[in-house]
């Protein structure tokens, strides 16, 4: 069982995962109220959502090389302490362009704040009991962008657009302190030399990929604007791939991919997360554009989302246990594929019972999906591979949350090409989202039945007796 210290752990990077996620959506709420202090446009205010999701894409990647250089207890704290002081400086920035930078090195401290304080839960937990672990560190980043219209709308509303940042401070001030009690330093191996060829195809691909991703969002944005960005993704990404296989010290290790469980969380668990951050996206817009609904009743019926995320996690670990990876990630994938279609039915007449109804049950998808993404990834890695494979998963995972709004954007204005109403077009969106779901779903049918078993304690029989299974992950390298 987890003793005190790393649930304690395990609760701190919960934390600073939601600080992260937050800020990654709640500013575009408060962007008119930005735009019309700093005396410039909305869509100018786009910059500072996109340079701090261009600042993480382009760095997560360097976190397992730091980590292993300067230990995780001194990048961790590190990394806290910038966000924090990032935080305040954006609050009092006094214009756009210093507000873009502050969001840059806010970036800097939160691209590496989850994947280190990640790395130091799946170093110090005993496989059966990672499940718990990681359950405890998902949900809040499921959380924060369901929560982000509503917290934005509130704070817009009734206050300014300061406090969205100055939120962070006490926060980022409780988690150094809980930190410095709570991690301790490891030892400081000597790591090979950075790898320089890598960081820079693989920073310009990423960076490239997540302008792309903004451009897309973006309904101004011209078609080739948006090619040249796309194309540098292309070739950059490309040959960022091949040197990574070749170079017998990658800055991200894509050997970490012939393990099957780790390399179907990697790749159906980034399609997957990408359609979660879609959902919470369209959602608002609907009720808003659509139905004519105020920000805070459209945020407090998306809100019916974390409803269902908090309703299942206490389960999570117990269905994990009880019937096996495979099966709750088929369910999950499925769930998460019906309800997203079902959006398509909304109208202005639908009772706002049924769509809370609905959004619940996709929340509840949410949950066990990613906790089952995240748990699956690791359950089968030697120790001596955690560090890179963490790096790599962070890095698509931080990528799908910043792709989830672009396909969501371009299956938006898909649907607007095919039909000239409203509702139509998000209908379009939403049975798109849940049609790209079902590739996940076709990767979990072709698990083997006991993928993951390494960190699972079994279920057996209807008297509720458990034990826990005992397996040699290096079969599976």
């Amino acid at each position: 069982m987890m003793d005190s210290r790393q649930r304690g752990t395990a609760l701190l990077v919960a934390g600073c995962f939601f600080m992260e996620m937050l800020d990654g959506t709640i500013v575009s709420t408060a962007a008119p109220q930005i735009a019309a202090d700093l005396h410039t446009t909305p869509a100018s205010v786009g910059l500072i959502i996109t340079a701090y999701l261009v600042t993480l894409a382009v760095l997560i990647p360097l976190s397992g090389w730091l980590t292993a250089r300067f230990g995780p207890r001194r990048v961790f704290l590190a990394a806290i302490t910038v966000f924090t002081v990032a935080s305040l400086a954006c609050a009092l920035a006094p214009d756009l362009p210093t507000l873009v930078g502050m969001r840059v090195l806010q970036g800097v401290g939160g691209a590496m704040m989850v994947p280190v304080g990640r790395l130091v839960v799946l170093a110090r937990t005993a496989k059966p009991d990672l499940p718990r672990a990681v359950a405890c560190i998902v949900w809040p980043g499921l959380a924060a962008p369901v929560a982000a219209p509503l917290l934005g709308g509130l704070i817009t509303t009734y206050a300014s657009w300061h406090w969205i940042f100055l939120l962070n401070v006490p926060l980022g001030a409780l988690a150094l302190l809980v930190a410095r009690r709570l991690i301790e330093p490891g030892v400081q191996s000597a790591p090979p030399p950075l790898d320089t060829t890598g960081v820079l195809l693989t920073c310009t691909g990423l960076a490239a990929l997540t302008w792309t991703a903004h451009l897309v969002s973006e309904t101004h944005s011209s078609l080739a604007g948006t090619a040249l960005p796309a194309a540098i993704a292309a070739v950059a990404l490309a040959a960022a791939g091949r040197h990574l296989l070749r170079t017998p010290h990658p800055l991200i290790n894509l050997r970490t991919l012939d393990v099957q469980s780790f390399r179907a969380a990697a790749l159906d668990g980034s399609l997957y997360m990408a359609v979660v951050g879609a959902v919470p996206f369209l959602l608002p817009l609907l009720f808003q554009e659509v139905f004519g609904w105020g920000a805070v009743k459209s945020g407090a019926v998306v809100l019916f989302v974390f409803v269902g995320n908090i309703g299942i996690k206490p389960a999570t670990t117990y269905l994990i246990n009880r019937f096996g990876f495979r099966p709750l990630l088929i369910v999950s994938t499925l769930g998460l594929a019906a309800t997203t279609a079902a959006c398509a039915l909304f109208t202005a007449a639908t009772p706002v019972a049924v769509i809370a109804v609905v959004a619940a049950l996709g929340g509840v998808a949410r949950s066990a999906g990613l906790t089952g993404y995240s748990t699956i990834a690791f359950s089968e890695l030697r120790p001596d591979r955690l560090r890179d494979a963490n790096a790599l998963f962070a890095t698509g995972q931080q990528l799908a949350a910043g792709l989830g709004v672009a396909i969501a954007a371009a299956a938006l204005r898909g649907g607007a090409a095919l039909t000239d109403a409203p509702r139509s077009a998000y209908a379009v969106a939403f049975v798109v989202l849940g049609a790209l779901c079902l590739v996940p779903t076709v990767g979990a049918l072709r698990l083997r039945p006991g993928a993951g078993d390494a960190v699972r304690r079994v279920v057996a029989g209807q008297r509720g007796v458990t034990q826990a299974i005992v397996s040699d992950s290096r079969k599976s390298e």
